[in-house]
């Protein structure tokens, strides 16, 4: 099977991961619907293919990180698909966050042509996607997932193998879950302790290293002091992620009291012509439940 890898996708976080495979000494052939973003990548040293097809055609691995279910449809099954280039025995590993029926149907899609599949979502935002330390959450067969994990290593620090095809993007819309009610709890100290009068920065150098101490707290925590909505993750794409997590609570009746709400303050987000700012921009929906500006 041919050692070339295929990465489809070259966005905030895609670019990142790729790099980081080449920075690993991997051979890679990269694809992006915009052009442009892969020029940094082939000064490095990689190819860059006309389509997926032609991507698939010269790799035995191929990694995708785009935005929504459809998308991956797209670029593995589409007119210029994977599937149509790809040798029998690649392996297709996909790192976008998507429904996970939509994960299981792909998978399936792929078999079907002796290609397998891997889901393994990534979490830890472009700092993570940057320094190589993401976390990646994997479903499917435990003897790809083996095969897998050089290249997962190359990107990630965190690799779990959760289960069965679909499992890893239902666990990381739990992760998401888990992601924006802590970026609830966080806006509403903040608005709390700034509408009180405290230093805001003497307050998270307070609260770090205690018990409420979180990654979002760390990271985000001072973007929001310093009014910086530079996206690690856009509120778009938070709001993507959160319909999907909406549609797959509700084919299993699990509640989503708090992460509902938090879907409603995104979607007023949005409406104001925020949905490009970075996912800790939720502050400012917080804040005007107060009568205040962030």
């Amino acid at each position: 099977m041919n050692e070339r890898v295929g990465f489809i996708g070259l966005g905030i976080m895609g670019r990142s991961m790729a790099a980081n495979l080449l920075k690993a000494g991997f051979a890679l052939t990269v694809w992006n619907r915009t052009a442009e973003r892969a020029t940094d990548l082939v000064a490095a040293g990689a190819r860059l293919a006309s389509n997926p097809t032609a991507l698939a055609a010269e790799c035995g691995t191929i990694i995708s990180c785009v935005s929504d279910t459809l998308d991956v449809r797209q670029v593995l099954l589409g007119e210029q698909g994977v599937i149509h280039g790809a040798q029998a025995g690649s392996l297709v590993i996909d790192c976008s966050t998507i429904s996970p029926q939509g994960a299981r149907e792909i998978g399936q899609a792929l078999a079907a042509h002796k290609l397998h599949f891997l889901d393994a979502p990534i979490s830890g935002g472009s700092e993570g996607a940057k320094h190589g330390t993401l976390s990646i959450m994997v479903g499917g067969d435990a003897e790809h997932v083996a095969r897998a994990m050089p290249y997962l290593q190359a990107m990630g620090k965190t690799i779990t193998h959760v289960g069965a095809s679909g499992a890893g993007q239902t666990v990381k819309l739990a992760n998401q879950i888990l992601v924006v009610g802590t970026m609830q709890a966080m806006s509403e100290a903040l608005v709390f302790a700034e509408a009180s009068g405290i230093d805001l920065n003497t307050m998270l150098a307070a609260v770090s290293g205690g018990a409420a101490g979180s990654w979002t707290l760390s990271n985000r925590g001072p973007q929001c002091v310093a009014h910086d909505w530079r996206p690690g993750f856009t509120i778009d794409l938070q709001q993507k992620d959160l319909r999907l997590v909406l549609e797959a609570a509700d084919q299993v009746g699990a509640p989503m009291l708090i992460t509902s709400q938090i879907f409603q303050l995104y979607r007023a987000l949005q409406q104001s012509g925020l949905g490009h700012e970075g996912n800790h921009a939720l502050i400012k929906a917080v804040a005007r439940l107060a009568g205040r500006e962030w």
